[in-house]
């Protein structure tokens, strides 16, 4: 079983940038696909962007595209989200999660979720 743990999240004005980190135990990341999510107060869970297990293919939301990034690096074990041009809307809780089979942009694909870690965007 895998454990996820998010940091990075924070404070930041409009049009700043974060980078969003997620760090497994447990097991290598390199047999799980990754994907991030976010919840902003009363809202659902919605996808964010999501990576394959080689990091080969990735996937994001309408809204985040061109803006955030994400990547992986299996040797050290960790899955990051580069978010650049950062508005108020991106205000939200982010959950970095695990799939061991299959990957997309269906938050019950991933089996395994962290904690999450709170960016706030101010305008």
């Amino acid at each position: 079983q895998v454990q996820l743990v998010e940091s990075g999240g924070g404070l930041v004005q409009a049009g700043g940038s974060l980078r969003l980190s997620c760090a497994a135990s447990g097991r290598t990341l390199s047999s799980y696909a990754m994907g991030w999510f976010r919840q902003a107060p009363g809202k659902e869970r919605g996808f964010v962007a999501a990576i394959s297990w080689s990091g080969d293919t990735t996937s994001y939301a309408d809204s985040v595209k061109g803006r955030f990034t994400i990547s992986r690096d299996n040797a050290k074990n960790t899955v990051y989200l580069q978010m650049r041009s950062l508005k108020p809307e991106d205000t939200a809780v982010y959950y970095c999660a695990a799939a061991r089979t299959g990957w997309g942009k269906d938050p019950n694909l991933f089996g395994y979720w962290g904690q999450g870690t709170q960016v706030t965007v101010s305008s």
